[in-house]
């Protein structure tokens, strides 16, 4: 037998504070926009590559050509985020890798020119 509510003063059903009892929670299903795909790690690599091939004479750029192509190939499999990233990684290595082997082989060919000339004159 279940007993009744306690009531310590007697007011009954008359009970000034009643109104102030504690209602029960109202559930809000509020739910949010759907969360992004988690970002493709060989993505990110790929771009920061590129950006410091610039500074590092083009040694990192061959990096991000490579990560590029790797995390192209995980996004499509995998459908995680992070496409443009990749496709920065690569343009910015391409164009690094292409910059940097122009300034390489002009710096050789000057090399071999100064050396040629100082071989052939006499003092």
């Amino acid at each position: 037998m279940a007993q009744p509510p306690y009531d310590p003063y007697g007011y009954g059903s008359q009970d000034p504070y009643a109104q102030y009892q504690a209602q029960p929670a109202v559930q809000h299903h509020h739910y949010g926009p759907p969360s992004a795909p988690p970002t493709n790690g060989m993505a990110t690599a790929s771009m920061v590559c590129g950006l410091i091939g610039i500074v590092f004479c083009g040694f990192t750029s061959i990096l991000a050509i490579i990560f590029g192509h790797v995390a192209q190939s995980q996004i499509r499999r995998t459908r995680e985020g992070g496409s443009g990233m990749a496709t920065a990684g690569l343009v910015m290595g391409y164009i690094v890798t292409a910059i940097w082997g122009l300034v390489w082989l002009l710096y050789f060919i000057g090399v071999i020119a100064l050396a040629g000339a100082g071989a052939g004159s006499t003092y």
